[in-house]
């Protein structure tokens, strides 16, 4: 990877974005999909999901706004349309399937935010940059699963709505280590700062 990051350099990637003056933390997708043993979507992301109760806890205690997208089907219809037909295994997000549900903790509290998507980014489809730009956010802390589905293309959806994205390395999780470092790398040479949980926290008290 340091043959990587040198060649990005060189290339004028990479600059950072730094934070704005009001961040909210934006909670990707966590939900019993991907924990559950019996799930098709199971990956080893557990310990980034309690990395973002980290964050939300922080968020929470500074007084900083907290969103939080799910996914959502009716079934027998065809929202998702051509996403749902390239990744079949989507069907357990139709209404109904507990494996749609919120985990514990992140969950939405009284006062949180709840999007509901049918693509991978939180911004297609969704009222999330309206809602944002109403509440006067200018920066989103990234936190959720998975890091190279949703999370980058909500990444990507936030540049170019004009947010600035932090995506919290560690807080977020995928299938495989070599797709979420993969997809850390890209992200921050051309889209977004890639930060840690220490780092949000430092933004967020």
């Amino acid at each position: 990877m340091s043959d990587l990051h040198e060649d990005a350099r060189r290339a004028g990637y990479g600059t950072p974005l730094g934070a704005g003056v009001r961040p909210a933390v934006l909670v990707i997708d966590v939900c019993a999909a991907y924990l559950d043993d019996e799930s098709p979507l199971r990956a080893p992301v557990q310990d980034a999901v309690r990395a973002a109760a980290t964050v939300v806890e922080y968020a929470r205690a500074g007084g900083y706004p907290v969103v939080f997208t799910r996914v959502s089907y009716r079934p027998g219809t065809t929202e998702g349309g051509l996403f749902r037909q390239k990744v079949p295994t989507l069907a357990v997000f139709e209404e109904g399937n507990p494996l749609g549900e919120f985990l514990p903790e992140p969950a939405p509290r009284e006062g949180d935010s709840v999007i509901v998507k049918q693509y991978p980014s939180a911004f297609f489809g969704t009222p999330l940059a309206a809602n944002l730009t109403a509440a006067g956010i200018d920066t989103l802390i990234i936190t959720g699963l998975t890091t190279s589905g949703c999370v980058r293309a909500t990444a990507v959806d936030a540049l170019q709505h004009g947010f600035r994205p932090q995506v919290v390395a560690d807080a977020c999780g995928d299938r495989d280590p070599r797709l979420h470092e993969a997809n850390l790398f890209d992200l921050g040479a051309k889209y977004a700062d890639v930060i840690d949980v220490k780092q949000a926290r430092e933004l967020l008290l």
